[in-house]
């Protein structure tokens, strides 16, 4: 008969025909547990296993753990030998209690604070659509009474809505309307009021979550970027080429398709420096800046304190262009005739 290998989270066993041959049982207390799991998670071998494996010999095993495999077992992934917890006298509720310990615990090492700061900025953009959305209704309304208010000045149809009511021959006629055109006033405030404060916490949060990220690109930019991500880990990850583009999804598929020239910039085009060069330099200060946000949002997650340099060197790229401008820029060169260009080289 085939002795099979066994290995479980309670101990290793030989196993025989369905009879247990030999056992070395591991400690069931929870820091043994846990330490026996991550041991088999990256690979290796717990000590039972390694216990049990001095007394091969040349024995002829056969186990389905492709990491015992690696040990000279004979690998069979359809071995059907198996060692029930409770027929062992285990408790197996033991562990469903270690693998939830584990979970909280891998939970709490990738847990990346900057998630509050995504969350503040997409409730902020989804308060700039209720707040337009309320506006513009506001505004057309009270323009119905009142015509010489412009129905795009949502701020003046809000206190025209919430001012004491000047009788007129255009006005609502029922009092109740009149009442729910005021109520509709005061939330379009109160849309602002929540939008405003978001701003705020934004702005007080950004700098100690991301110093070095907010030193370039000023508190608000930086948390949208973070947002844009999904966070200041993915953020330090992703190469700079990707953070340039970060906010430009649909434009760069577009270009991928064929349907559209490759973006220069995503949510970096709010940045002053970039939108106050001139078009042919856009996309040279958005690399630049991306490459030092990408360095300054690394520093941030590991923790080190404001780098300045940073900035002075994006200064110092962004000047280097400014003397460049009065400099002729150089002529294509001319396209051999008769060779046609395709897309993809139109493309490049």
């Amino acid at each position: 008969m085939t002795i099979a290998f066994v290995s479980t989270w309670f101990g290793a066993f030989l196993v025989e025909d369905g009879r247990v041959l030999q056992a070395v049982p591991s400690p069931l207390d929870p820091a043994s547990l846990s330490e026996r799991s991550a041991r088999r998670r990256t690979g290796g071998l717990t000590p039972e296993e390694e216990e049990l494996l001095r007394t091969r010999g040349s024995a002829d095993w056969v186990t389905r753990d492709r990491r015992l495999a690696e040990q000279g077992l004979r690998f069979d992934p359809h071995s059907d030998a198996a060692i029930d917890a409770t027929a062992s006298g285990v408790d197996p509720t033991l562990q469903r209690t270690q693998l939830l310990t584990e979970a909280e615990r891998a939970l709490e090492v990738q847990w990346d604070p900057s998630i509050h700061v995504q969350e503040a900025v997409r409730a902020a953009a989804d308060l700039d659509r209720v707040r337009n959305l309320i506006g513009e209704r506001l505004g057309t309304w009270v323009s119905r009474d009142r015509p010489d208010i412009d129905p795009g000045d949502h701020d003046r149809a809000a206190r025209e809505a919430m001012a004491p009511e000047t009788p007129s021959t255009l006005s609502p006629r029922d009092p109740s309307l009149t009442e729910a055109r005021r109520k509709l006033a005061e939330l379009f405030r109160a849309v602002e009021g929540a939008r405003h404060s978001l701003t705020k916490a934004i702005e007080a949060t950004a700098p100690v979550r991301a110093p070095n990220v907010s030193a370039l690109l000023g508190p608000e930019l930086s948390a949208r970027m973070i947002a844009q991500a999904g966070g200041l880990e993915r953020l330090a990850r992703l190469p700079s080429s990707t953070v340039q583009v970060l906010g430009a999804e649909r434009a760069f598929f577009e270009h991928l398709r064929g349907h559209a020239p490759p973006p220069r910039h995503g949510l970096l085009f709010l940045h002053p420096a970039i939108q106050s060069a001139p078009k042919f330099e856009r996309g040279k200060l958005a690399r630049a800046l991306a490459g030092k946000v990408s360095i300054a949002a690394r520093l941030d997650v590991a923790g080190a304190p404001i780098h300045p340099e940073l900035a002075q060197a994006f200064d110092a790229r962004r000047s280097v262009l400014k003397a460049r401008r009065g400099v002729p820029r150089r002529p294509p060169r001319p396209r051999p005739s008769g060779l046609p260009l395709n897309r993809a080289a139109r493309d490049r």
